[in-house]
């Protein structure tokens, strides 16, 4: 019995001396402390590095756009050309169908003023030449109405200046009007053409207005000067932006700045101080002022309280596709003296678009 179990005894020791000496080899070396040294070069892992960054975003061309903004404009100011040019083919054009083509023009927010001028002009010709054809009377409103708009009319952009400083693009206007999105899409369209620029965010009252131009600037690549506390004094953003941009040598620096109608004084005083510091950098070459052009007769009066405090020197119009009040390019135009040179006619990132005139017309007689 003693005899059995000794032997016993014997069979299971050296079933674990054996199995602990099959773990050890099959286990392998010990790994180094520092662990082993990595099979993927130097390159690999920049590689995974860079796909973790956001990826910079390359704007499509603003040429392109043209046909796909005057698609949008022709259906937002349907009403408009087809209302007009009902009335216009009517057998009998008398006095009571030239009254409702002047009404229709003024419900579209031309103007009092264009709208009798173009009535006058469509009848004096209607009675030279002698034909009430509705084809001939069509062709008539589009030439006069696009002489309204002015075809010829300057509407280049100053986006670069001379002798070694940028160009500098002031953008202003009333809160809510689509101004700090402007400055992103135009930005989007400079890059589009290889143009270098910088954004300076100098709404510093409006919450989340810097954080909202640093977005646009991040997503192709351009820088955004900005002051990381609120209510910072807005000239000196603009001052450091004009700086950095002068440093780095950039075509254009972009400032957003605040628009608050509720202190006119306070506002002039604002824009002034910009105007007042940023020139002693830079000139300024180009003030846009951004108008929301459903907003009718409001719009208007902001323009005028605008062109009071700063040189108004272009128009950039948004959400013109959800307008059937087309005539605000028209009036705002002739109570100000000041072309549209954009449009905005969407929420995506590239619905902004040099204004035409002629498209312009074509797409409301469409």
């Amino acid at each position: 019995m003693n005899d059995t179990l000794t032997l016993i005894l014997y069979i299971v020791l050296g079933v674990l001396i054996l199995g602990g000496v099959l773990a050890v080899l099959l286990r392998g070396p010990k790994a180094p402390k520092d662990g082993y040294p990595s099979t993927r070069d130097a390159d690999d892992v920049r590689s995974g590095e860079d796909e973790a960054v956001t990826t910079v975003e390359r704007p499509p061309s603003a040429a392109g756009r043209l046909v796909r903004l005057r698609e949008r404009l022709s259906r937002s100011n349907n009403l408009l050309g087809k209302g007009l040019l009902a009335l216009l083919s009517r057998d009998k054009l008398d006095q009571d169908v030239w009254d409702e083509v002047e009404e229709t023009l003024l419900m579209a927010d031309l103007g009092s003023g264009p709208s009798e001028r173009l009535v006058e002009a469509l009848q004096r010709r209607v009675r030279v030449e002698g034909t009430e054809n509705p084809a001939h009377v069509k062709q008539m409103l589009h030439e006069e109405l696009l002489a309204i708009v002015g075809p010829d009319t300057d509407r280049s952009l100053h986006l670069e200046g001379e002798n070694g400083n940028p160009g500098v693009v002031l953008v202003v206007g009333v809160n809510g009007v689509g101004k700090t999105t402007t400055v992103g899409k135009l930005a989007r369209v400079m890059v589009a053409e290889d143009k270098k620029l910088l954004l300076g965010a100098a709404d510093t009252f409006r919450a989340a207005a810097a954080d909202q131009l640093q977005t646009w600037g991040d997503r192709v690549g351009v820088q955004t000067v900005r002051s990381e506390k609120d209510g910072a004094d807005p000239a000196s953003v603009a001052f450091e932006a004009i700086k950095e941009g002068k440093a780095q040598a950039v075509d254009t620096v972009m400032i957003d700045t605040a628009g608050r109608l509720q202190n006119k004084a306070g506002l002039m005083d604002q824009l002034g101080k910009i105007k007042r510091v940023v020139e002693k950098e830079a000139p300024v070459t180009e003030v846009l002022l951004v108008i929301d052009a459903t907003t009718g007769q409001n719009g208007m009066i902001q323009a005028k309280v605008f062109s009071e405090v700063v040189n108004i020197t272009g128009i950039v119009l948004t959400k013109l596709d959800g307008s059937a009040k087309g005539g605000i390019v028209v009036a705002i135009q002739e109570e100000l003296g000041v072309p549209v040179k954009l449009v905005g006619l969407g929420e995506g990132p590239d619905d902004l678009a040099p204004f035409d005139a002629k498209g312009f017309v074509d797409a409301i007689l469409d």
